[in-house]
């Protein structure tokens, strides 16, 4: 009944609709109208929809028979993945974890399509540490992950993991930034020892819970560096906050995968020790902490970790074998002591062969392959200690 009937649900709209009534006489067009009238099915569509999925929540475990979504446009962008493709951010009502979804932007450049790609998976991988813990990400695969005593040190080791790659990257931090960290961000940075940073060295954006004055002042006044960088707050988070029953879905043409998250970590318990060596306590704690960043590297993934801080990444090829090459390249000397995780088992021998070239001491990583026993001997041929993890963690 829109031909008839003005249904005004959004105070927003009040002063458009007003003016309009004012410029002609008392009346509301039939455009306005119909567009009114969307926007109320759209309402309580979106009301039906909450009430299902509460509904859902309280029925047996188990996938629904019919998934309704109900997203807010939160604004357009200025395209999608790539100039050609148009884009917008769309976010899910009464979420209360903290994410990208419920970020506030404090300042910087308009957000674009694949720097919220980045700023969510940095954001989620941060999320798995408790102690300070620095995350960089380029094109949604972590090249840079360091834990430390002070949130400062934590950034350096993870610019430190691959300055390379770091530069033009994202940064999500799991401490509010004070004026020291801020400090240590803008610094001139240096590759190794003494060769220079990237020139022009700058990041796209840092998520963090929160920032102080002081630290925003510094952080923006880094000249057109600061004036650019989008600066992401989010609430302090706690394990409890992960909302463990929120579906993980990703689009096919014509239809949707479904999935629970993969919230799963590192259970000591749930290891097994295969070769004749065991993991030193170091190595363990090293070994945990490359497994928890494995599982936000695209697969076939491989990672390298000293001392709480990532050296290598292999990501994303189609043989494990050129992930390990690629990570012990990466790590160049700084693989020797290092620990290796691995998403997925090795079908072969040959990654343990050049893991161990390249200095590896210790493994993680599932098993389950039908040479498991070969990757075990050569394992202990090299004096390597392996454990394996009995879970997968594939990321496509």
């Amino acid at each position: 009944n829109y031909k008839h009937v003005a249904v005004v649900t959004n105070p927003a709209r009040y002063q458009s609709i007003v003016a309009e009534m004012r410029a002609s006489g008392g009346s509301v067009s039939e455009r306005t109208r119909f567009e009114l009238a969307a926007e109320a099915f759209r309402l309580t569509g979106g009301y039906d929809t909450a009430i299902t999925n509460y509904l859902h929540g309280l029925e047996a475990k188990g996938f629904p028979s019919l998934i309704t979504l109900s997203l807010t446009k939160r604004q357009e962008l200025r395209y999608g993945e790539n100039p050609h493709q148009k884009g917008a951010f769309y976010v899910e009502r009464r979420v209360t974890e903290p994410s990208i979804g419920t970020a506030e932007q404090l300042s910087g450049k308009e957000l674009s399509y694949n720097n919220l790609l980045d700023l969510n998976a940095a954001l989620e991988l941060v999320k798995e540490f408790d102690a300070p813990t620095a995350v960089v990400i380029k094109h949604n695969n972590p090249c840079g992950v360091g834990s430390e005593a002070t949130l400062g040190e934590a950034f350096r080791k993870a610019y430190s993991g691959d300055p390379q790659s770091a530069f033009g990257g994202i940064v999500a931090l799991n401490r509010p930034v004070d004026a020291a960290v801020a400090e240590e961000i803008i610094r001139p940075r240096v590759v190794g020892e003494d060769a220079p940073a990237p020139t022009g060295y700058f990041l796209e954006g840092i998520i963090a819970p929160g920032y102080s004055d002081e630290a925003l002042k510094i952080l923006t006044s880094r000249g057109k560096w600061g004036k650019e960088v989008r600066l992401m707050r989010v609430r302090p988070w706690r394990r409890e906050d992960v909302d463990a029953a929120a579906l993980d879905m990703k689009r096919v043409v014509g239809g949707m995968l479904v999935q629970t998250r993969d919230l799963a970590g590192f259970d000591p318990a749930k290891l097994k020790t295969v070769t004749k060596r065991a993991p030193t306590e170091r190595e363990l704690a090293d070994l945990r902490f490359a497994w928890l960043v494995c599982k936000h590297v695209k697969s076939n993934a491989i990672v390298f970790v000293k001392d709480s801080m990532v050296t290598g990444v292999g990501a994303g090829q189609m043989s494990r074998l050129d992930s390990v090459f690629i990570a012990a390249k990466k790590a160049g000397s700084r693989a020797k002591g290092s620990v290796l995780g691995s998403d997925a088992f090795f079908p072969f021998r040959d990654g343990i062969d050049e893991a161990a070239k390249a200095g590896i001491t210790a493994i993680a990583q599932p098993g389950g392959s039908a040479r498991d026993a070969d990757a075990i001997a050569a394992a202990n041929e090299h004096g390597m200690a392996m454990v394996f993890t009995g879970e997968r963690h594939f990321r496509h």
